[in-house]
């Protein structure tokens, strides 16, 4: 899998507008049937598998640990000192990350069975990780698993590329390719009985189980369809999800704006516990 994360980006394409009709019902019931407005199927730590995760690739980051702190950035370190390693990330956490990764959006939860969390787009400058804004988060409605299945209420724990984004509203400007579409649509309520409208209006495809290089909606499943799909970051809907990843409407625009397919983005996802290790 770490092959394929390796890959170069695809070259950005500006609204990549399907004609989903025909499959716009198909796609919105398997989406729904995963993310609990995405897909809620995740990832295996299984590096023989084919869901283009990130974790044989080894990092060129030191081994040393961060310390994060209380002052400062969300990670506690002032705001001129960008740390050599990314906080909160242990050593085999880090050696999933790939050396050419330069922008690493870092999904950090609660505990294992909590299903809020916290993430953060780091930036290489270089010399370290400069840490962006610390943003709330959703996950998964029972937490988080390193040996994710279709339909356990659970995120996946692990690195994956970020390399495709769409929704039904237009491109905002992001560099990654776009796909604009009515397949994006979804209705209905959440697990707390929060409405759902709007939940895909920005999407950024998690690539576990998926063909890089597509739009999300694509439904093919190089791992088949038992081990899940769909796993995006999208629009918060006020509730926890079935496996993807939720941010606020505008931390989502912010973070398409920001993700550069020549930084090969990445993201690490997990409670906290498992990402220190």
């Amino acid at each position: 899998m770490s092959g394929a994360a390796r890959r170069p980006a695809p070259a950005p394409v500006r609204a990549r507008t399907r004609a989903w009709w025909p499959a716009v019902v198909l796609v919105v019931l398997t989406v729904l049937a995963g993310c609990g407005t995405g897909d809620g199927t995740g990832a295996r730590e299984d590096p023989a598998a084919t869901g283009h995760t990130a974790r044989e690739a080894p990092s060129r980051a030191a081994p040393a640990d961060g310390v994060p702190g209380a002052a400062g950035t969300a990670q506690g370190r002032p705001a001129t000192e960008a740390p050599a390693v990314i906080p909160g990330l242990g050593p085999r956490t880090r050696a999933w990350i790939p050396a050419g990764a330069r922008q690493v959006v870092v999904v950090t939860g609660r505990d294992r069975d909590a299903n809020h969390s916290q993430a953060v787009l780091y930036r290489h400058t270089g010399t370290g990780w400069a840490a962006g804004a610390a943003w709330p988060a959703r996950n998964a409605l029972r937490g988080w698993t390193d040996d994710h299945w279709a339909g356990d209420l659970r995120s996946p724990i692990g690195v994956y590329t970020l390399s495709d984004a769409g929704g039904r509203l237009p491109d905002p400007g992001t560099r990654l390719p776009y796909d604009r579409s009515e397949g994006f649509t979804v209705s209905g309520t959440g697990f707390e009985g929060e409405p759902l409208e709007g939940s895909f209006d920005y999407v950024v495809a998690i690539d576990y189980n998926r063909e890089p290089g597509t739009s999300p909606l694509d439904l093919t499943r190089p791992l088949g369809g038992d081990r899940g799909g769909g796993i995006w970051l999208h629009v918060d809907h006020d509730g926890p999800t079935q496996g993807c990843v939720s941010l606020k409407k505008e931390h989502m625009r912010d973070l398409l704006l920001a993700l550069d397919p020549e930084a090969h983005p990445v993201v690490v996802m997990g409670d906290a516990a498992s990402l220190r290790q």
